[in-house]
């Protein structure tokens, strides 16, 4: 039986803020000039989001993903995965070997 909480995973999208809003001003083209007030009016909308987290975690899953997802851009989630590629490294080394003492 599905519950309620799963329903609502399902379906996070129709709780948007983005849902009735110009789908254009999510896909900004470049990312200098006039696009950085596009860019920041879509950020806006993701900031009033009651589903941000799902629809950034979302974009994040899927790895490439064009536009703004979650109230990041494209470049901001490439850092984001370049950073928890980096943690999962930094959490796998290697200890160093144990020192032998000449006998």
């Amino acid at each position: 039986m599905v519950v309620d909480s799963e329903i609502r995973t399902l379906y996070w999208r129709e709780s948007a803020a983005c849902l009735h809003a110009d789908p254009d001003l999510f896909f900004p083209i470049g990312s200098t000039g006039p696009t950085v007030e596009q860019i920041d009016e879509a950020k806006a909308v993701c900031g009033r989001c009651p589903v941000l987290d799902q629809c950034l975690g979302t974009a994040l899953r899927l790895g490439h993903v064009e536009g703004i997802w979650g109230g990041t851009t494209e470049t901001e989630r490439r850092a984001m995965r370049r950073l928890e590629v980096r943690r999962r490294l930094a959490a796998v080394t290697v200890p160093p070997a144990p020192l032998r003492l000449a006998e």
